[in-house]
């Protein structure tokens, strides 16, 4: 009995979602690639999230520390089968962004398993972590010399399988190497720097490090690693001493939520007024006595709080003139206070020199305010 067999229509949205994907060779896209036998297919499908990786791949030239091992015959083989297993390292022990290692799992760097390579075990690594970006170099030469551009989805396979195993081993030689970083940042520890910054940039020194060792020279890593970090701690410090001299105090958030400006100004007028206080009560600016019976009437100096200051009107009662002539001899007597506050609190010069000239003007014959 023969079974139907009924084609899949393709929605618009997963139309314009394969011919968007990334990764589309000459004659298809990197979702599907026919491989096997002829007449045979199998579907192979990236994620979106191999995609973005595939993007970035392909985005710049791969770099790589070569080696003559790389073009031997059967060279994966013998860089990856026939050599024996490097030992992995244990890093439960490892806490970062902590001063001294975590006690709550009662381990220490010593107490957990340590793993020290040899410079044998650290050539295998290296050689197979080189070789695996070697492989995706050669994969995007291929790929760049072809009409489209664009890896076939074979070749994306393939770029994505050797940077999966590149990470790995890159991983696995960091990891070992962790305690390397703890130990360099203990012993040059600095007081301006916190110690979790401290380890971080050395982290991303040792991983650093790792891109650009050459193992086929004969060196220890940690050697050259050791190197690397101090000169990223001796770097962060630099750094940080140039922010200090630019930023010479630390943030204070309590600076920051208060308006220093408007407090300033309060003050300065709480302190002009008393000292315009001072001026009428001691009659520093020669008032007359009508001058100083309607500025002490007229702002309350002498009842203080007690009373409210009196209008024109009440004050020219008292005085016995109208309360135009009261606003006239307050205005007169305002003009001598100003003179005398901006001359000798607020110190201008000009305002002394008026102040001068009122005065010489008033003791050749002058007519004193009040009188008229």
């Amino acid at each position: 009995m023969s079974q139907a067999t009924t084609k899949r229509v393709l929605t618009p949205m997963e139309q314009v979602r394969r011919r968007t994907r990334s990764g589309v060779g000459a004659e298809g896209t990197a979702e599907t690639a026919v491989v096997g036998k002829p007449g045979t297919s199998v579907r192979r499908r990236l994620s979106l999230d191999d995609e973005k990786l595939l993007t970035q791949i392909m985005a710049g030239e791969q770099d790589f520390i070569d080696s003559p091992a790389f073009y031997e015959d059967d060279a994966s083989n013998k860089i990856y089968t026939e050599v024996p297993e490097v030992p992995k390292p244990d890093t439960t022990w490892y806490h970062p962004v902590m001063d001294d290692l975590s006690s709550a799992r009662n381990r220490t760097v010593k107490s957990a398993q340590q793993v020290i390579l040899t410079g044998a075990e650290e050539k295998v690594l290296f050689h197979q972590f080189n070789y695996a970006r070697y492989c995706i170099w050669r994969i995007q030469q291929e790929v760049w010399s072809s009409p489209s551009r664009q890896p076939a989805p074979d070749q994306a396979e393939e770029i994505l399988k050797w940077h999966r195993i590149a990470d790995r081993v890159r991983e696995q030689i960091a990891e070992t190497n962790l305690a390397l970083v703890l130990a360099m940042a203990k012993r040059t520890r600095m007081s301006e720097v916190d110690f979790a910054d401290l380890v971080s940039e050395g982290n991303m020194a040792l991983l650093r490090a790792v891109d650009k060792f050459d193992a086929g020279r004969g060196y220890k890593f940690s050697t050259y690693a050791c190197r690397a970090i101090l000169k990223a701690f001796s770097r962060q410090g630099m750094k940080l001493s140039k922010y200090r001299q630019r930023f010479p105090t630390d943030f204070d958030p309590k600076l920051e939520r208060s308006n220093f400006l408007e407090v300033k100004r309060e003050g300065f007028e709480k302190d002009a007024a008393e000292e315009v206080k001072r001026i009428v009560l001691e009659n520093r600016c020669d008032l007359s006595d009508v001058e100083r019976t309607v500025i002490e009437h007229r702002f309350g100096l002498e009842s203080g709080e007690l009373e409210k200051p009196m209008t024109l009107e009440q004050v020219g009662q008292i005085i016995g003139v109208t309360k135009e002539r009261v606003r006239q001899i307050q205005n007169k007597a305002m003009e001598k206070i100003r003179l005398q506050l901006e001359a000798h609190f607020l110190g201008n010069k000009d305002a002394l020199k008026a102040q001068e000239a009122e005065l010489q003007a008033a003791t050749q014959g002058s007519e004193p305010v009040g009188a008229r």
